[in-house]
């Protein structure tokens, strides 16, 4: 893969972006994109990710969509922030391609040890045997350790069918890795992981507030409204109909 500067300024976005959106400490992370080109400059796609909490006991990993109610943070505005990830993943597989790079099908991004590592995938996912949903269980069974026996039969034969057909198929892989990034500074360091994971959790802890302060603001003013209504409803005893009027500001 092509080894430039502005490449590297991609990996540190996407990097940063990744971190943002973990509301807690973690040992390690790792995500799936995939981007399909079809007619008329179409693109479908998906995006998910896990991350491991950072335990002495040894804990499951977490489902980036779970967080909104694991954390009580706004959905929507959650949900935002991971179409902006999957963005910055499209505009560097835009840039690769624009370079000369060949265009890949999807990828995995794997953070641990102080190494950000990006495996890149060249299947042709439009006939691809498999739906996305089968994707999915192989992905989570390579990376994520989940045991074999805790699929279902039917899920079990299908990833031992997918394993086997690896064993003896050119792996079709690119795999890039570099240390993890640190800003301002903008060469490859290898830097403390605790320190810096502190300084991403404090960014990130400031957001979760602001999403959740966003999340209580729109909880009160649904109660006013409702307050209001009811207001409006009652009757005094001589038959006239009492009304107060609220002004709410966005």
């Amino acid at each position: 893969m092509l080894r430039n500067t502005e490449i590297k300024k991609m990996y540190e976005k996407i990097q940063k972006q990744l971190f943002y959106m973990i509301p807690e400490k973690w040992d390690r992370v790792y995500l799936y994109a995939s981007v399909i080109d079809h007619f008329n400059n179409v693109q479908t796609g998906e995006m998910f990710f896990y991350y491991y909490p950072k335990s002495v006991i040894k804990k499951n990993p977490v489902n980036v969509y779970e967080v909104p109610n694991k954390f009580n943070i706004d959905e929507q505005a959650y949900l935002k922030l991971a179409e902006r990830l999957y963005y910055e993943i499209k505009k560097l597989r835009s840039y690769e391609i624009n370079v000369g790079e060949k265009a890949w099908s999807n990828l995995t991004i794997s953070v641990q040890d102080f190494k950000f590592s990006v495996e890149y995938d060249y299947d042709d996912l439009v006939n691809s045997k498999y739906t996305n949903v089968e994707r999915h269980l192989i992905w989570r069974y390579k990376y994520l350790d989940i045991p074999l026996n805790s699929y279902t039969r039917k899920d079990r034969k299908m990833i031992e069918e997918y394993l086997k057909k690896e064993k003896y198929k050119n792996q079709n892989v690119n795999t890039y890795v570099e240390g993890i990034y640190k800003k301002p500074v903008s060469n490859l360091i290898e830097y403390d992981k605790q320190e810096e994971q502190e300084e991403i959790i404090t960014d990130t802890v400031n957001e979760v507030v602001k999403l959740t302060k966003n999340k209580e603001q729109k909880n009160k003013e649904n109660k006013e409204k409702k307050q209001l209504k009811e207001q409006e409803n009652t009757k005094e005893d001589d038959g006239k109909v009492t009304s107060q009027i609220l002004t709410f500001k966005p």
